[in-house]
């Protein structure tokens, strides 16, 4: 899996600065909110693809952070009345924890019973999301969550400045993203991906790594439902649902791991094509399972796997 290089990230970061600063005053307000859930899924994305591209843990269970983050802020918000700078770090802290608890027993396996353990954790916070309807709203889920206030007197409550809070937050955490991969420790994370053998021969504590990076691969996700839920101004069982960690799972392997860049692409690949092909069959799902049967058969590596080799091939011996 190749990384992204400095100079590659610095001009995607630049390429979509420009592009967030223009957008809002050329889109209709479908499709700048459109745009906000591609934000999100691309964060959502990147967080997993820590775990699988940079260290090689493969997890069917991210969606457990996504949710539990969404619940805990709209519930605060809803009944509580906390406004976003008590609301979102109390989800954030939520997924964290969550993230550290299921670590400890997911990091005791590997390959396919990792892959197990984390479908199986998540889908047990998924039963108590369903079935603790006095607090959750069951699969009625927990709508009208108040659009977050920034400070007396200013809301987010329109489109455009919601899009430019959720921008800062996600390019901020993208760039933390970048950084955390580009450091010593995704160095060590990439080690780790390669051959544990091996950096357990170098003496490096190969737990100590895997743990951090679980941890953290669930409080940007984490982020990503507090995000989420506010646009969406609701939260239900589905955030959690086995079929959103597969949708996100996809998403890193359709852009291509070990990216950032991939994932984040990926995301914005299929919410478009979720939201355009449903709008004229309701046999989208269908068609969008044509799409990732393409990608693995002509693009194992992703789309940017692909394009880097035609590059490759363009630039000859």
């Amino acid at each position: 899996m190749k990384t992204t290089s400095p100079a590659r990230m610095a001009l995607f970061l630049a390429v979509a600065a420009a592009l967030a600063l223009i957008l809002p005053y050329v889109l209709t307000p479908y499709y700048l909110g459109l745009v906000v859930k591609m934000m999100i899924f691309a964060l959502f994305a990147m967080s997993l693809d820590l775990l699988i591209g940079f260290t090689g843990m493969a997890s069917l269970g991210h969606a457990a952070y996504f949710g539990l983050s969404a619940y805990v802020t709209g519930l605060t918000a809803l009944t509580l009345g906390w406004n976003v700078w008590l609301a979102l770090p109390a989800g954030l802290m939520a997924s964290a924890v969550a993230a550290g608890l299921f670590g400890l027993l997911a990091l005791r396996t590997r390959g396919s019973y990792f892959l197990m353990i984390t479908l199986a954790l998540s889908q047990l916070m998924w039963g108590i999301a369903f079935g603790w309807r006095s607090l959750t709203g069951g699969d009625d889920g927990l709508p009208d969550v108040p659009r977050p206030r920034l400070w007396q007197g200013y809301s987010l409550t329109d489109g455009v400045s919601f899009y430019f809070f959720a921008f800062g937050l996600i390019a901020l955490s993208g760039w933390l993203l970048y950084r955390i991969t580009a450091s010593p420790f995704g160095q060590c994370l990439r080690g780790i991906r390669e051959s544990e053998t091996r950096m357990l021969a170098l003496g490096y504590d190969i737990w100590r790594y895997k743990f951090t990076a679980f941890v953290l691969g669930g409080l940007f996700a984490g982020l990503a439902g507090s995000l989420y839920v506010y646009y969406n101004r609701f939260v239900s069982p589905d955030y959690i649902h086995v079929a959103r960690s597969a949708e996100v799972l996809l998403m890193v392997i359709l852009g291509g791991a070990g990216t950032l860049i991939g994932p984040a692409v990926g995301a914005a690949i299929i919410v478009a094509l979720e939201n355009v092909i449903s709008a004229y069959t309701e046999r989208w799902v269908m068609l969008l399972g044509f799409v990732y049967v393409i990608v693995a058969l002509f693009a194992p590596n992703g789309l940017t796997g692909l394009i880097e080799s035609l590059r490759k091939k363009r630039a000859g011996p």
